[in-house]
């Protein structure tokens, strides 16, 4: 069958579902194409059932801080009952999902969209004809070239798993490995971490990278820094991985956590002259690609912006302002805060120390120990540590970075300062809510 829309939307996520209804609001004819469960990978297999599991994380580290202070029974956490849960937040996701846009007046089709040329997609036996289109396809999990790589799994597995296995393996240094290693430890598992180089976290801060290291390991954690894995052999009910050399593991599973790839294998962007390279898809800074007709956002895009839900959020919202006239200007990101949801919990945003370094005349740097702050200290919190980059010139933040159970609450407010040009003596002279996390900024700035 051949339909024809105004703009057509490649991705249900939570980018294409801004620019879908953003544009259906305003008499568009649109569709939106899902070839993976609708609503897309932040609330069915990323960030919210994430952190769920992590809500475990946090409620059994903080009754173990206060052992012998008011606790002295360590909480188990079981695994099947903490799924359950989750599947509470992700089963209605992809049915409520759909069923929101075609409430809004969208189309919806369920496949693998490729292009045939320049203004034409087919889906399953649908050929779909737009004036317009819009790439919000995202990503998924990359998966290491080495033999046995049959063998792994990934995150969307460990988002499902039914049972904690006695020993689980994650093999890579980023974001997705030291989140899932603490949520696994938390949950009972001997866990291993195997990085191919000693620099995990590399968009980190190092000092801190280090301390999330050194925690993870007093809770249990083994990590295995320098061991570049080639290969693994499935035996009998476990999985031995090698380096070719003297390293040997066994595991019950192993996953693959090095990161994400865009989705844009099965689109064949080629017959719509749109470019892209092994990051994703090349845009202007209007998100326009190579061809005039097509914009892309989100995680499917070749970009230096974190890869992140509220960014592709963001990008979306800007595309249906974009897109509908009411803004001809280039794209702005604000400061962007990133936060590892590990145990600790590692954040920052603008700004961060080794940035600063290199142009020390204009930057000064502040490292601040908080672990003996009546709001960390209460909870018994083994590390609080914050660092702030402000401006020689003006004496603004530029940059924060911190590392506490709190890092996740503690970063936003920084972005607010430096998103808002806050002077230092403004912050010093507001009145928060005593004690808490905020009112912690005004001793900061005092």
């Amino acid at each position: 069958m051949e339909k024809a829309f105004d703009v057509i939307v490649i991705g249900s996520g939570v980018g294409g579902t801004a620019i879908a209804n953003g544009l259906a609001a305003t008499g568009e004819k649109v569709a939106v194409v899902e070839n993976d469960l609708w609503g897309g990978t932040c609330p069915n297999r990323g960030c919210d059932p994430k952190k769920v599991l992590v809500s475990a994380v946090e409620a059994k580290d903080a009754v173990t801080q206060l052992a012998g202070k008011g606790f002295s029974v360590t909480p188990q956490v079981n695994w099947p009952e903490l799924m359950a849960f989750k599947e509470t937040f992700t089963k209605p996701v992809p049915k409520t999902s759909q069923e929101s846009l075609q409430s809004a007046g969208i189309e919806t089709f369920t496949g693998s969209a490729q292009f045939t040329d320049e203004k034409t997609l087919q889906v399953n036996e649908d050929i779909l004809t737009a004036e317009r289109f819009v790439i919000a396809a995202g990503a998924k999990p990359s998966i290491l070239p080495i033999e046995g790589k049959e063998h792994f799994l990934t995150s969307n597995d460990f988002l499902s798993l039914p049972e904690m296995p006695e020993t689980i393996t994650f093999v890579g240094g980023g974001y997705i490995a030291f989140e899932l290693a603490a949520i696994a430890n938390a949950a009972g598992a001997n866990v291993h971490l195997v990085h191919h180089n000693g620099r995990p976290l590399k968009a980190f801060d190092e000092e801190y990278v280090k301390e999330i290291v050194h925690q993870l390991e007093t809770k249990g954690v083994t990590f295995h820094f320098n061991i570049d894995i080639n290969k693994i052999e499935k035996k009998a009910d476990s999985f031995i991985l090698t380096d070719g050399k003297e390293f040997h593991l066994t595991s019950d599973l192993v996953f693959c956590s090095t990161g994400r790839v865009p989705n844009i294998d099965e689109l064949k962007l080629e017959n719509a002259g749109v470019a892209f390279d092994k990051k994703g898809i090349t845009v202007n800074e209007y998100l326009q690609t190579s061809n005039a007709a097509i914009f892309a956002c989100g995680d499917v895009l070749s970009k230096t912006q974190p890869k992140l839900t509220p960014v592709s959020t963001f990008e979306g919202s800007y595309l249906v302002h974009y897109l509908t006239g009411e803004t001809t200007e280039k794209i702005a990101y604000p400061s962007i805060p990133t936060t590892i949801f590990s145990s600790p919990k590692l954040a920052q945003t603008g700004m961060t120390a080794a940035q600063a370094s290199e142009q020390e005349e204009d930057y000064d740097v502040s490292d601040i120990d908080a672990t003996s702050w009546f709001s960390y200290h209460r909870v018994n919190e083994p590390v609080s540590k914050i660092k702030i980059i402000t401006e020689r010139k003006t004496g603004l933040l530029v940059g924060a970075t911190c590392i506490n159970k709190r890092a996740d609450d503690l970063i936003n407010f920084f972005s607010l300062l430096i998103d808002q040009k806050t002077p230092a003596e403004d912050v010093a002279q507001l009145i928060l809510a005593y004690p808490t996390i905020a009112s912690d900024l005004t001793s900061i700035y005092a």
